[in-house]
């Protein structure tokens, strides 16, 4: 396999799905919709009285009101009652009077255009025919939207979607019948256009049962997981915050074993500061499966704790929340072992090609931070963090080595670190260049944390906002600063270190806990840095600040534990999912428009130019 490949279409992927949430949560409100569904349908009669009848332009737009309108804000109501009364998912007031507004217009433009080229091309007017048609068109587009989005099935789907495109053609009988000859409307006509209007909703909605049974056949023969329900349960987190998702993600999970690794500074009253770094990804997105691990790990502990980015990729996301409770386990057991002491050495810096790491040796552990800075860079791999743990431990003599993948400089483009990259040798060939260094039996950590209420998602800021902990060791004061962002801008950091060095710190790195609670935005990867660096900057000094008056002298010991049947996407899963993704959205390229687009077109002939 290509990896650079599947690290492009794995980021594609999951951002692609991130995004989908600006079409979810920021839809118009239920009396918007309506005022919407008021203003277009009258629009659409007096426009289209304006261009078969110039006379009769205001009897046009009212009669628009009473087909379109009344028809379209009854729909709304009675879809979103229907679905509730079927125990669908999904389907607000506000989603269903969307819908209506969504479907009117499309009926609208249908009418305006048509009339416009049947009056210009053939001089006569063929208003029921088009009508007919835009609602035989949105009967499936109702029908297509409920059954991917509300867990009601195809059927019941397809019964629901009648609602609106009968209630016009009703309505349209009925005010056709006050206002005008009744013989206008003869049997002979009724049947014809019931005939005309049953035959191509069969055609369209076949076409539509077709399109989603061949796309979502992949996925449910490769993983067991039908790709509407993927998409319903998605949606209702979106919406609602739930946690169903991971239900359907226990079916496909992959048990598996990792470690964790962590720093524990003790004070004169025990535990002062806890770093940890868990080779688990926090991830796939919102609060789904491990996505808000950082926030809800950390507060797991009754101290100040810092869970930083592991090396792990999307393949360990855990598959529900509930698996956090296996790190905390492994954490908690291991710092019961612990054997604490003031030996701690200052931090230095190495480099090789594009790999930068910092590096602190504490007790019988060391820390290492690694960046790519100023390049571009996403998650590191677990066996390549396994590599440079067991690589640093032998050539350093030390217990624990806790890698921390900085997650610090972001561009779409950014790849993951796999084994075969270049960059994996860069990190071999910069852990060789450690040297040992000599310790000092004296210690103190300061640490503050702020949640930075005035920013939040939008500016790629999680629940625990920023934590900076100080670590002073021979007179030498480095900053662990670490946000709870998914990443950060390319050049950021850079911005940062340079806006600190006015205070009395000398050495300074800024991490992400790579949480995915800010992926459920429009632009799906949300790092920091995008907006209000300037806000963000003043946070970093106040944080600064406070840490260092919160300097005492601390003990410290490392540690290391294994996480033993985590359940995850796993690797083979990931990637699975992510190839299957791919080929449907490759395959939907190329049937949806031969299939759909050719079931219209037949339409369109069966209602123009078929038997009457």
């Amino acid at each position: 396999m290509d990896f650079n490949k599947y690290c492009c279409e794995k980021m594609s992927s999951m951002s692609s799905v991130a995004g989908l949430s600006k079409y979810i949560t920021t839809l118009p409100t239920t009396k918007k919709s309506v005022l919407g569904i008021c203003i277009v349908s009258f629009l659409a009669g007096l426009i289209y009285y304006l261009i078969v009848d110039t006379n009769e332009m205001i009897f046009g737009g009212i009669f628009g009101f009473l087909v379109l309108g009344i028809s379209s804000i009854l729909s709304g109501i009675l879809n979103q009652h229907g679905v509730k009364k079927l125990h669908g998912i999904n389907l607000k007031m506000k989603h269903s009077m969307f819908l209506s507004l969504l479907s009117l217009v499309i009926v609208s433009i249908i009418l305006i255009l048509g009339g416009l080229i049947f009056r210009i091309i053939f001089n006569w007017d063929s208003f029921l025919n088009l009508l007919i048609f835009g609602c035989v068109l949105i009967y499936g587009i109702n029908t297509l939207v409920l059954w991917s989005t509300t867990k009601i099935g195809f059927v019941k789907s397809a019964i629901i979607g009648l609602i609106q495109p009968l209630l016009i053609l009703t309505m349209f009988v009925i005010i056709t019948f006050l206002v005008s000859d009744a013989e206008i409307l003869s049997i002979p006509l009724l049947v014809n256009m019931s005939i005309k209007i049953g035959i191509a909703a069969i055609i369209l909605i076949l076409a539509i049962y077709s399109f989603i049974t061949i796309i979502a056949s992949p996925l449910k023969k490769n993983l067991g997981i039908g790709i509407l329900d993927l998409l319903s349960l998605f949606i209702a987190h979106m919406n609602e915050g739930s946690n169903l998702l991971e239900t359907t993600f226990e079916t496909m999970g992959e048990s598996i074993e990792t470690i964790v690794t962590y720093i524990s500074f003790k004070g004169k009253n025990g535990i002062k500061s806890l770093f940890i770094s868990p080779s688990v990804h926090p991830g796939p997105l919102g609060n789904i499966g491990g996505s808000n691990m950082p926030t809800i790990l950390a507060d797991k502990f009754n101290h100040f704790t810092m869970v930083a980015h592991g090396p792990s990729t999307h393949d360990f996301n855990p598959i529900s929340i509930s698996e956090i409770d296996k790190i905390e386990s492994a954490i908690k057991k291991g710092l019961d072992d612990i054997e604490y002491s003031k030996n701690a050495s200052i931090f230095k810096r190495y480099s090789s090609n594009a790999a930068n790491i910092g590096v602190q040796f504490f007790n019988k552990g060391m820390v290492i931070l690694s960046t790519f800075a100023p390049e571009d860079s996403d998650d590191i791999e677990f066996g390549v963090g396994l590599t440079m743990m067991t690589q640093s431990k032998s050539n350093c003599n030390v217990d624990d080595s806790i890698i921390v993948d900085c997650h610090n400089s972001f561009t779409p483009e950014s790849g993951e670190v796999l084994p075969g990259n270049p960059e994996v040798f860069d990190l071999i060939d910069v852990i060789n260049k450690i040297e040992e260094t000599d310790t000092t039996e004296s210690i103190k950590v300061g640490c503050y944390e702020n949640k930075m209420e005035t920013l939040g998602k939008t500016e790629g800021i999680g629940e625990s906002g920023i934590k900076t902990m100080i670590v002073e060791v021979d007179n030498q004061k480095t900053a662990y600063i670490l946000f709870d962002a998914n990443n950060m801008e390319i050049g950021f950091r850079q911005e940062i270190i340079d806006a600190t060095k006015e205070f009395d710190i000398d050495e300074i790195e800024v991490m992400t806990t790579d949480t995915h609670t800010v992926n459920t935005l429009s632009r799906g990867y949300n790092p920091i840095g995008i907006e209000k660096r300037e806000e963000i900057i003043e946070y970093i000094k106040l944080s600064i600040t406070e840490a260092i008056k919160d300097l005492e002298e601390v003990e410290v010991g490392t540690g290391t534990k294994r996480i033993k049947n985590l359940n995850t996407f796993g690797p083979k899963n990931s990637t699975e999912l992510i190839s299957t993704l791919s080929s449907v959205v490759a395959v939907s390229k190329i049937i949806a428009p031969v299939l759909l687009i050719t079931a219209i077109i037949i339409v369109f002939i069966w209602i123009f130019y078929g038997w009457l």
